[in-house]
């Protein structure tokens, strides 16, 4: 990035634009280039572009009640109130069910993707860079088009087949995707402008990497949705204990620092949330390991033309008897606890929110000190943007959907059969005649018939 502030100086001093020729530019540029590299610091980060400072949104109403406290503890009275109305607001959506939760999923990605874009912008934008902010939507529809359509494609393909438009627009997806980037990658090259094509080649790389951080990490999120309520409810949760906790272990007794990306952070508040999140998150997974709208996978109901919550639960959420080690045994005096094999997950979804989750807001933290800026936004009082408060969720979706694919899911017969339909007759028939040689092989299809009869 110093590299392009240094060519922008460049290209903006009229006795440097005038060059004999093409190599004796290079040869200036190339100059220019190491003089920056060779720079300490200071130099460098004083040749970084500033973002505009957003004002001071926190309600009037706050700022005149907590007026006579000082400012540390201002803040931590605005961000406690805002924290418990963003929670209520949580419990709403999940009132409201499966759709709603899409819905707030992606109105939640869209605010993430806009946020990370206007910072660029705003360091930007005296270039003059053509199309900028309208190829990074485009691209943002192109790729919610094309990852949409593939979880339509996948949960909800009687639907599809079902409705003529739907099932060519199916069958042609991944095509019409390629087709919509392919636009998109060549209406960027003809906006490459000669003075400033390397400038332009990282603001296509800013927009691609805040698309694979935002717009993948929100489509598994969905992904762990349809899996079951409680594979959404659980992990977010853990990742909200873990930022409460620990900013209150931090707050009251937080004295060695933790990481220099965040001076605020502390060893105390880091550990005290380690804590306080694995209990939390057994508890939690406890609750709701109980109750089918929770456990159930969500289900789309061809009938009813709307989502359904409900199956007969897995032996994950169905309570067991474990044995305690011997150590545990002698102090609790117990030979055996009950508990959903769940809560055990629900142990290592905490410690990652506790352990590894962080380290995303640390990376948002470093983003935020490239660019001399305290928030992505200041959507939220107390807060900052939508982006400060997600930076931890995009990474610890990543892994409950590797962890579910790795260790909780196996074969879905629903699926198996949907594609069945999908086939011709013949090979419909030539799967049938195959399955029922391999069942009498197996000696099972003679117990079925005997059972039917």
């Amino acid at each position: 990035m110093t590299e392009l502030r240094h060519r922008g100086t460049r290209d903006s001093d009229p006795t440097l634009q005038q060059q004999p020729s093409e190599d004796k530019g290079s040869d200036s540029e190339l100059k220019v280039e190491k003089d920056g590299v060779a720079g300490s610091d200071s130099k460098v980060d004083s040749g970084v572009p500033e973002v505009p400072v957003p004002p001071d949104d926190t309600p009037e109403v706050l700022n005149k009640a907590l007026s006579g406290l000082s400012s540390r503890w201002k803040n931590w009275w605005v961000r406690g109130i805002l924290t418990l109305a963003m929670i209520s607001f949580f419990f709403l959506i999940i009132y409201l069910g499966p759709m709603v939760l899409m819905m707030i999923v992606l109105c939640v990605q869209i605010k993430c993707f806009q946020e990370i874009i206007t910072i660029g912008y705003s360091v930007y934008h005296s270039y003059h860079l053509p199309w900028f902010r309208t190829l990074s939507w485009y691209f943002l529809l192109c790729v919610n088009y094309f990852f949409y359509g593939e979880t339509v494609t996948d949960y909800f393909f009687t639907l599809v087949q079902r409705e003529e438009p739907l099932r060519i627009l199916s069958k042609y997806h991944r095509f019409i995707s390629f087709a919509l980037y392919l636009t998109g990658f060549c209406m960027f090259v003809l906006s490459l402008v000669k003075k400033h094509y390397r400038l332009q080649f990282y603001m296509f790389g800013w927009t691609h990497v805040t698309l694979l951080i935002v717009v993948t990490q929100s489509h598994l999120i969905i992904h762990n949705l349809f899996e079951g309520m409680i594979w959404f409810i659980v992990p977010i949760s853990c990742v909200i204990c873990n930022d409460i906790m620990a900013y209150m272990f931090g707050f009251f007794f937080g004295r060695t620092p933790l990481i220099k990306l965040s001076p605020k952070k502390t060893w105390e508040g880091f550990i005290g949330g380690l804590f306080s999140t694995i209990v939390f998150g057994i508890m939690l997974s406890y609750v709701m390991s109980g109750w089918r709208y929770f456990v159930c996978p969500v289900e789309f109901n061809n009938d009813s033309n709307s989502f359904q919550v409900d199956c007969e639960p897995s032996e994950l959420f169905q309570l067991q008897d474990y044995a305690l080690p011997s150590v545990l045994e002698s102090v609790t005096g117990w030979t055996t606890v009950r508990l959903y094999p769940f809560q055990i997950h629900s142990i290592a979804l905490s410690s990652f929110a506790s352990i590894v989750g962080p380290f995303g807001g640390f990376f948002a933290s470093g983003f935020k000190r490239a660019f001399k800026i305290k928030d992505f936004a200041n959507t939220i009082p107390g807060h900052g943007g939508i982006m400060d408060r997600f930076d931890c969720q995009y990474l610890m979706a990543t892994f409950v959907n590797v962890y579910i694919a790795s260790f909780i899911r196996g074969p879905n017969p629903s699926k198996v059969i949907q594609q069945l339909l999908a086939l011709r007759a013949d090979q419909q028939l030539h799967i049938f005649n195959s399955l029922k040689a391999h069942l009498i092989e197996k000696g099972l299809l003679p117990a079925l018939v005997e059972a039917a009869a």
